[in-house]
């Protein structure tokens, strides 16, 4: 009985340690990434929640993939005036972002905040220079 008790909990142990793959992430410059849930745009993973395009799904029962970075999980999806279940699998890519992996298809996202950082240089760098931009 004591046996089955600590192998339950050792695997209940696991199933909390899952990466937290929360953010916000897009396919590519091109993306707004302040709008989610539209094609083309962001994607947002949030609490165990992802929200892709007009579709939420709960991410639950993860499972560690042996020998990778990266987890399987149960994703309970509502969109689009349907429900349905699926599994999907999340890793980090190796540049910081986001591969997903969904029966048959794999994504590559970036982080967000990565776009949005490389953005800002340039525009910090006209406001603190304007009269570098002005010509005679």
């Amino acid at each position: 009985m004591l046996r089955w008790m600590s192998l339950s909990l050792l695997i209940a142990g696991t199933a909390v340690q899952a990466q937290d793959f929360s953010g916000q992430y897009s396919q590519g410059n091109s993306a707004d990434c302040t709008t989610i849930g539209e094609t083309g745009n962001a994607i947002r993973i949030e609490d165990g929640v992802f929200y892709g395009v007009e579709t939420e799904c709960r991410m639950t029962l993860p499972v560690d993939v042996r020998d990778m970075d990266a987890w399987l999980f149960d994703m309970a999806c509502d969109g689009e005036g349907q429900t349905w279940q699926a599994r999907a699998m999340f890793m980090p890519a190796a540049d910081g972002g986001l591969i997903m992996v969904w029966n048959g298809f794999a994504f590559k996202y970036d982080e967000c905040t990565a776009l949005l950082e490389a953005e800002v240089p340039a525009q910090e760098t006209a406001e603190e220079n304007p009269a570098e931009t002005v010509s005679d």
